[in-house]
Parts: C-alpha cells; structure tokens; sequence
C-alpha cells in the first residue's frame, strides 16, 4: 500500500462507524481511522458525485466491510483506477475501492458520524469550485500515488 504525508493521515485505531446508503437497503462499516481525508476535484469524481467536489475517506480494505444488504451491492468501473460500489435499490453510492492504492474510499457523506477532517485537495487543476481553505492543494495526486507531488497555488 503506499502512504501519505502525515499532515493527510487521521489517527483513532479504536473507531467503529456504521453508514447506509440512500434507502438503507445496504449498510456499511467502518473501523479504525481512514489513511487519509480530503477533497477531489477530478471530472470522474465531479461527474460520479453530482457535486463541484467530492469529499473523500480512504481506508484500508481490511476496514471496510458491507454489514448488511451485499445483495444490493452493484458496481461500475470506468478505469482499472476505480470500481464505484453503489446501491442497485436506490443508486445511492456508497465506497470506490481504487485496487492500484491498495484503499478503499468510502464517501464522507456516507457515514454521518465521521468528523471529516480535510488534509489535501488531489486533481486541483481540474477543479470548476475554487476553495480557499488554506489545505495543500495538488495538481493531480501525490508522487505515492504515481502523481506528479506537485503543488499549485490557492
């Protein structure tokens, strides 16, 4: 698995939390803390999530696991980068397991409980929302990720 800057990095071994999705048909959970937290700003992201941005928590996959409702569980990959995993009830999205990384993301809005704590912004340069919050700001994904690490301005 590859690591991130620690400045991206939550730390609370002990969490356990519980999401659905739209419906509730497919309930998710998670545990111990997610290897990163922030935003995307690529078009895939834009286009999947509906939104400017999307929110994400990566975990480890050993963290994450369908506590009720697999049955439902559809998935679409546009990119061996990403197979998107989501409600066939509903449509309701739930996680997109990024099989290169070696993580999982499950969508912050997805599990309510989770004090989302943004460390990085990946895929700035293609961003259409403009965000001034004083977090790193990539051009496309750190150099762990096969990106260029390199950093654009605010």
């Amino acid at each position: 698995m590859i690591s991130l800057p620690s400045s991206c990095r939550a730390k609370d071994s002990k969490m356990k939390l519980t999401g659905k999705c739209f419906c509730g048909a497919v309930e998710i959970e998670v545990t111990g803390s997610p290897e990163a937290m922030g935003y995307c700003h690529c078009s895939s992201c834009r286009s999947w999530s509906g939104g400017p941005v999307n929110a994400f928590s990566l975990w480890k996959p050993e963290a994450v696991r369908i506590a009720a409702g697999a049955e439902h569980v559809a998935m679409f990959q546009k990119s061996k980068f990403s197979q998107r995993q989501y409600c066939a009830k509903c449509g309701g999205h739930l996680m997109t397991n990024h099989p290169p990384l070696g993580l999982v993301d499950v969508f912050a809005a997805t599990i309510p409980d989770l004090a989302f704590k943004p460390g990085v912004h990946v895929n700035y340069a293609e961003t259409v929302l403009q965000m001034r919050d004083g977090l790193p700001k990539l051009k496309d994904f750190p150099s762990e990720f096969g990106g260029s690490g390199e950093m654009v301005a605010e």
